[in-house]
């Protein structure tokens, strides 16, 4: 297997890049399906009415799986792995909303091909959702 070799080879610390989506209802029921988390308060709305949420929320790492597309397409971008995440989840998000994660370099080795980033996920009304950090490495480092 070939590593993709890494789109840029530089990055410096403040620089930030970002990803936005709504999700759909079908999005949620095919994430639902494809992770097996079968949880009625993402599925159920009359289940989900009777928790603290009012009302359907989507899946956590469906709304973190954002930060992993800002990651892999933007910045770093084509050509870098995970490391390791850290997360911690503030407020729900809910279907339609438009989701947007935020990346910011906190720290780059240039010499190891490792990078830090702040993350997070906030709504359209800018709450914040989703807090973090993520550790990656260029792909071409990993020989």
């Amino acid at each position: 297997m070939e590593l993709v070799p890494s789109a840029r080879s530089r990055f410096a610390v403040g620089e930030e890049a970002v990803f936005s989506k709504a999700f759909t209802q079908e999005d949620v029921e095919i994430f639902s399906r494809l992770s097996g988390d079968t949880n009625p308060v993402h599925l159920d709305e009359n289940y989900a009415r009777q928790t603290r949420f009012q009302g359907r929320i989507m899946h956590g790492m469906l709304v973190a799986s954002l930060i992993s597309s800002a990651l892999g397409t933007k910045l770093p971008g084509p050509g870098c792995v995970y490391l390791s995440q850290q997360l911690s989840f503030r407020a729900p998000a809910r279907v339609g909303e438009r989701l947007t994660a935020k990346v910011r370099v906190t720290d780059w080795d240039e010499t190891k091909g490792r990078i830090i980033l702040a993350t997070e996920v906030v709504n359209d009304g800018d709450v914040q959702l989703i807090v973090g950090e993520a550790k990656l490495a260029l792909a071409s480092f990993l020989k």
